[in-house]
């Protein structure tokens, strides 16, 4: 058997150990609840940069939600509001924020719409 052959050889044989250590890897990555959790965090992150952007008060928005929440959800306790969508359309009327809300092993989504005057009301908590 010549050298080249053998070389050859032996970089096939690294190339085919590279490659399936990559797919290994790569599936575990994909498989991992810390990715998922990554990109919540990241989406999360992003929704709220955009709502301070437009000129959203976040306060009014977590205050929206909170008194919905008494209403609807009377004695729960919520102890995190996380911002996840921002529905930001021309003019002040058809805008509409998702938040969803933590505490206590509950959590539940409120979607609130804003008024003319820029005040938020809530159009329903899931």
């Amino acid at each position: 058997m010549s050298t080249l052959a053998i070389v050859l050889i032996a970089v096939g044989a690294l190339l085919l150990v590279l490659l399936a250590g990559g797919i290994v890897v790569a599936r575990r990555r994909l498989e991992s609840t810390d990715l998922t959790r990554n990109i919540e965090e990241a989406d999360r992150a992003l929704e709220h940069a955009r709502a301070q952007d437009r000129g959203w008060d976040r306060a009014a928005l977590e205050l929206a939600c909170q008194q919905a929440l008494r209403r609807e959800r009377p004695g729960a306790a919520y102890d995190t509001f996380d911002l996840v969508l921002v529905d930001d359309r021309p003019g002040v009327v058809d805008d509409r924020a998702h938040l969803v809300a933590r505490g206590e092993g509950d959590h539940a989504r409120v979607i609130l719409g804003r008024r003319e005057g820029g005040d938020w009301t809530v159009e329903r908590v899931e």
